[in-house]
């Protein structure tokens, strides 16, 4: 099972103090570094520097929006971060949401499936050096004729990739965006995970898509992202997850609109969820963090005596979880958040 960390992002993070600490992660068993990207600084420039700073661990965004960039850039960042790595990078890629898109890029989030698996596609072509023809429904290269100028003509990659396929990780939550998560990614990203109530709300999509994969492509990679905290006393803990449960549940898209907030009824939390939303949307940020329920945040996190964890990391085994990206929240220093992942490391090679 990999481990992996994401690097913190937001006003009042240090960028800079955070990758240096990743060299000490490293060297506890950490196996990736997830760069994440929002409506902020993007997650490509980070992840050169990261490269440069980290020999080992590999690389992954999470995720790279598929709108503000075409697919052949998308393909061309892809090879040039695997470059930069030699080898390490994998390519987290997903929609995001009508706010972000429409709101800060300025483009319509109209088709996400269909441009997706389009993206995809293309990606692979350029990645494979072939000369790039490409007659989808959303994108087609060169321009077709009678459109543009009727220069453009069919082009290869000028540089070499490492790599004839770099890794794609699809952020997914809804059953047709999962099922093509199945289908073409060599890894799905759920944004959280209730291990118990998975296969109720994904095994259809997840074998629909499947029986469509290519087997080349391997086994798929399920990824989580989990708070951990190993300890006896760590209880108090989960209530520090409560603001980004909120914020996702209440606050991530508009009533009718909020994939998080779907994906927290689909788990059985319907009445819980609506009333996290109904309270952040009215401005009331307290009050829909105190609604987040605690199986909830339980359910979703490694947080408590090393038995419970092991419980937990078999649950998520059992799942068929495969990488678990942590955020170690247990200890004053950074030395103590090291232990943790050594332990964790240990753990996970034991389960």
């Amino acid at each position: 099972m990999r481990i992996g960390m994401g690097v913190a992002y937001g006003p009042g993070q240090d960028f800079h103090q955070a990758v240096d600490a990743l060299a000490d992660y490293e060297k506890a068993g950490l196996d990736l570094v997830v760069v994440p990207e929002l409506y902020g600084f993007d997650g490509v420039s980070r992840l050169g520097y990261i490269a440069a700073r980290l020999e080992r661990v590999q690389l992954a965004s999470g995720i790279l929006q598929t709108y503000p960039r075409t697919p052949t850039l998308m393909a061309m960042t892809a090879a040039g971060l695997d470059s930069v790595s030699r080898g390490r990078f994998n390519l987290g890629i997903g929609a995001s949401g009508p706010q972000v898109i429409e709101g800060f890029h300025g483009i319509p989030y109209d088709a996400p499936i269909g441009r997706t698996r389009e993206l995809i596609e293309i990606c692979r072509i350029v990645w494979r050096r072939e000369k790039l023809v490409y007659d989808g429904k959303y994108y087609k290269l060169p321009v077709p004729e009678g459109q543009g100028t009727g220069l453009g003509k069919p082009l290869k990659m000028i540089d070499h990739p490492v790599r004839p396929r770099v890794p794609i990780t699809l952020a997914a939550i809804g059953p047709k965006n999962v099922a093509l998560a199945a289908e073409l990614a060599e890894g799905w990203q759920p944004p959280f995970f209730v291990p118990e109530k998975a296969a109720d709300v994904w095994s259809e999509p997840l074998a629909a898509g499947s029986a469509k994969r290519d087997p080349s492509l391997g086994t798929l990679d399920l990824q989580v992202g989990v708070s951990l905290a190993i300890g006896d006393d760590v209880d108090h803990l989960h209530d520090l997850g409560r603001p980004q449960r909120a914020l996702y549940i209440g606050g991530m898209g508009a009533r009718g609109r909020n994939f998080y907030n779907n994906l927290a009824t689909w788990f059985g939390y319907e009445a819980e969820a609506k009333r996290i939303q109904d309270l952040y949307l009215d401005g009331k940020k307290k009050e829909a963090e105190a609604a987040v329920p605690r199986d909830l945040l339980v359910k979703t996190s490694l947080i408590g005596p090393e038995g419970h964890v092991r419980e937990r990391l078999a649950a998520l085994r059992e799942a068929g979880v495969k990488t678990i990206t942590v955020r170690p929240i247990h200890g004053e220093t950074h030395a103590d958040k090291v232990k943790q992942i050594e332990r964790f490391r240990e753990l996970c090679d034991a389960t």
